[in-house]
């Protein structure tokens, strides 16, 4: 079988991965060892960047009931969102489940095959394309592809195959996590602090469901996930808190360590690694799940782009400059807030000092922009409009010549670029018409409360600004040459694909 992109791993970071590839007109496949999804959560929820992100290929909807955190905090230490000029909060109370069943659900309607019970074993490289090795149901066989992506986890197979070294900081310590029923535990939502550097958290999930995490000093640093029993949890949730949950019901358990690893490379030729794959750190606030749906959004529509044959050069090379500083800062944040969070008394100085710098504005704003994703910038290029680099607030209002109004996020759906223009400035729109496959041109007035500075802007299709109107150094020509490919007025195979509006 050929393909244009093989996506291993049917986590919620290798479907959306592929979901953006089928919007942008590829053929693609998903592989995944398990026979069946596990139905496990480890993530409850994400941040608001990723819920953006989201919301502009019209999934949120899809995603059912869920709540939206009102209170940010960084290990621990709370501040107040609401001081912030724009909203940083994130969901909360969303299981990991759920959203890879939406995910799922989207492709299916799409066509996108998922292919479980394969496991990927090698690969090689050809001067077009890669040939992937794998062990299936029917037994071992090949598939052919253009390129392939590894969004299959902290232990990836394909970074492991592809040779890509992932330095890091080995576990120090370990944690139980288990999803339960039929007792109620007292909520800890936020985690409460024990003597010793120990903690537990306990999230109530609704239909009489809980979330217990158990962070003990004691446990190994690297404990066996696969011979963990619901037993040693609860003597352990008992031992730290004095409350028997021994007669609960265990829908599963897991256990992890520490440790944080960063791949050297997020790209070695045909191949990408996206997700846990790249990054590794321990379960924190679903930083993890966060910043690996960013990698799909960011890797996407390139990868797409060099499979329909019109990606600029240095396109694909940009995943890796863009993903990988922030990847590196992904891991020293969880860190320092690993350290907030879990440290002993001895931490509670800092914990002091900090609760006291995050009741200003500023300093809440920075954390606020870590924690949320919002404070992302990329480099355009030269430039002084503030937004230049930093992905399009979703919520500004457009109205369009026949009087409607509309949404930024929702003119993303079809995951192609937008270049918004006001009706005095049809030279803008008519150098975007030659690459109409790749840019959609809405010709509009800004609706009242947006940023006034904000003229003509070019925005990527994963929502970041790539060109503004006053602001930018550059002319708009250089920046649809950078990001689309010089114009060619072509169509692309998929279009009607590309086309469609994501859904609801």
């Amino acid at each position: 079988m050929r393909t244009g992109v093989i996506v291993v791993g049917a986590g919620p970071v290798g479907l959306m991965l592929a979901l953006e590839l089928r919007l942008g007109g590829v053929d693609v496949t998903v592989y995944d060892r398990s026979a069946a999804p596990t139905g496990e959560s480890r993530a409850l929820g994400f941040n608001r960047r990723a819920a953006e992100s989201l919301d502009q290929r019209g999934l949120l909807p899809r995603l059912g009931d869920f709540r939206w955190g009102p209170m940010g905090h960084f290990g621990g230490v709370r501040f107040d969102l609401g001081m912030l000029d724009e909203d940083h909060s994130g969901v909360l109370g969303l299981s990991q489940a759920r959203t890879e069943e939406a995910l799922a659900g989207r492709l299916a309607e799409l066509g996108v095959p998922v292919r479980r019970g394969y496991e990927v074993t090698g690969f090689r490289e050809t001067p077009d394309g890669v040939v992937v090795a794998f062990d299936g149901p029917d037994g071992r066989g090949e598939d052919t592809a253009a390129y392939l992506v590894g969004c299959d986890g902290a232990g990836s197979t394909v970074r492991a195959l592809a040779g890509i070294d992932a330095p890091g900081r080995e576990a120090t310590r370990g944690m139980y996590t288990a999803e339960i029923t039929g007792v109620a535990p007292r909520p800890r939502p936020i985690g409460e602090r024990l003597p010793g550097g120990n903690m537990v958290v306990c999230t109530p999930m609704g239909d009489g469901r809980c979330r217990i995490v158990i962070h003990d000093r004691s446990l190994p640093p690297r404990p066996d996930p696969d011979t963990l029993t619901f037993a040693q949890v609860a003597d352990a949730w008992q031992r730290l808190t004095g409350e028997s949950i021994h007669d609960a019901r265990a829908q599963w358990v897991w256990a992890c360590g520490n440790a944080t690893r960063l791949a050297a490379e997020y790209r070695r030729g045909r191949v990408f690694l996206a997700g846990d794959a790249a990054h590794e750190i321990p379960p924190l606030a679903a930083w993890g799940l966060s910043a690996g749906l960013q990698d799909a959004v960011n890797l996407g529509w390139k990868l797409a782009a060099a499979v329909g044959g019109r990606a600029p050069d240095g396109l694909l090379d940009t995943y890796h400059t863009e993903r990988h500083p922030i990847g590196r800062r992904l891991i020293r944040d969880a860190q320092a807030a690993s350290m907030l969070y879990l440290g002993d008394a001895d931490m509670d100085p800092l914990r002091s000092v900090l609760s006291e710098l995050v009741a200003y504005k500023d300093a809440a704003g920075h954390l606020a922009g870590i924690v949320s994703g919002l404070g992302i910038r990329y480099d355009m290029g030269p430039g002084d409009h503030p937004l230049l680099g930093k992905r399009m607030p979703p919520d500004h209002e457009l109205t369009l010549p026949d009087g409607t109004r509309t949404r930024v996020a929702d003119l993303l759906h079809t995951a192609r670029g937008l270049l918004i223009t006001t009706p005095d400035n049809d030279q803008a729109a008519r150098l975007a018409h030659d690459r109409a496959d790749r840019v959609q041109t809405i010709t509009a007035t800004w609706a009242p409360g947006h940023d006034p500075a904000l003229d003509t802007v070019l925005i990527r299709p994963d929502g970041y600004i790539a060109w503004t109107s006053p602001g930018t150094d550059g002319d708009l020509t250089n920046a649809l040459d950078r990001w689309f490919g010089t114009g060619r007025g072509s169509d692309i195979g998929g279009a009607a694909v590309a086309a469609q509006p994501a859904g609801r």
